[in-house]
């Protein structure tokens, strides 16, 4: 749990990202305050990329909210 009081510059709530009929994210969710650095870690395959691509706004998303400072940018 974070301390800091003030809100998120990043939050990622529950988002969920499908190729085709594919699953590729299920539920990943996600908060980062300004000063924050964070990595992505994990095996091949994972999800990393393809949860950088939906921040990004790069993948549409299936599910899930993505906000930048309060603003909700998950359908720009």
């Amino acid at each position: 749990m974070h301390t800091n009081p003030a809100a998120p510059l990043l939050q990622v709530d529950d988002i969920r990202v499908a190729y085709g009929g594919i699953q590729a994210l299920k539920g990943v969710s996600l908060e980062l305050y300004a000063g924050e650095m964070v990595c992505l870690i994990g095996a091949n395959g994972a999800g990393k990329t393809t949860t950088l691509n939906a921040i990004a706004g790069m993948l549409p998303l299936a599910g899930g909210r993505i906000a930048y400072a309060g603003d909700d940018i998950g359908a720009l």
